[in-house]
């Protein structure tokens, strides 16, 4: 897909965004371009405060000079602006090949709403095919595993689960110090009762199921850029 329709659709997202509000600021190649293009803005004068998701997006958007906060100084944002990996038809998302899934999910809910901006590619009619990660604690993770891959076996999985590397031996390691765990499922039928059955083992973090959480997605296509809304 040609980064010229993934600005489009940013381009789409940012059009909706009013001077003062409150923004979250998303990762990954897509969410890039919004940061790009809300700089623009506000080297023309845009007013906004922003709260990235990731040490990478902050260092993009302070050197595009946008002003940034927190999650303690603000208890609240207006909208979160962000890719993802897969979304259905219901908008529910996989997120997390960046790596910033846990701040990602700790922004969008502090939103009173959440946009996704992606490509075509992205829509399925149903969650899985892109590995789904899950984000564990340092400590303990050969038992985290081993449970997760329990949790993947009694919902059917299709693959494997993965230590996500930098390189062969060398774990990823997240901004806030925590491991990646990769499931390939295929695909996966009850998303809530995944979601729930992942949250109960004591070594995970988070994982990148984001359901009922976006309402509004704009999906660049060869065709233009579509707009997807939550029913």
């Amino acid at each position: 897909m040609s980064e010229d329709l993934k600005r489009q659709a940013a381009a789409m997202a940012l059009a909706g965004i009013r001077p003062g509000m409150r923004l979250g600021l998303g990762t990954g190649s897509t969410a890039r371009h919004f940061v790009d293009l809300l700089g623009q803005k506000v080297a023309a004068g845009f007013d906004c405060l922003c709260v990235p998701t990731s040490e990478a997006t902050a260092q993009q958007a302070r050197s595009l000079g946008i002003p940034l906060s927190d999650l303690e100084t603000l208890d609240r944002l207006d909208v979160t602006i962000d890719g993802a990996d897969e979304i259905d038809p219901q908008l529910n998302l996989i997120k997390g090949a960046g790596g910033a899934l846990l701040r990602e999910k700790i922004v969008a809910a502090a939103s009173d709403a959440m946009i996704v901006i992606a490509d075509g590619s992205k829509l399925v009619q149903t969650l899985g095919r892109f590995p789904l990660p899950i984000e564990v604690n340092l400590f303990g993770q050969g038992a985290t595993r081993r449970a997760v891959a329990d949790v993947m076996a009694s919902h059917g999985a299709e693959g494997e689960l993965r230590l996500r590397e930098t390189a062969p031996g060398t774990p990823y390691v997240t901004d806030g110090g925590h491991l990646i765990l990769d499931a390939f499922f295929g695909r996966i039928s009850r998303p809530e009762a995944l979601s729930r059955d992942l949250l109960d083992i004591a070594g995970v973090v988070q994982h990148g199921l984001f359901l009922k959480m976006c309402k509004t997605a704009y999906v660049a296509t060869a065709d233009g850029v579509e707009t997807l809304s939550a029913g």
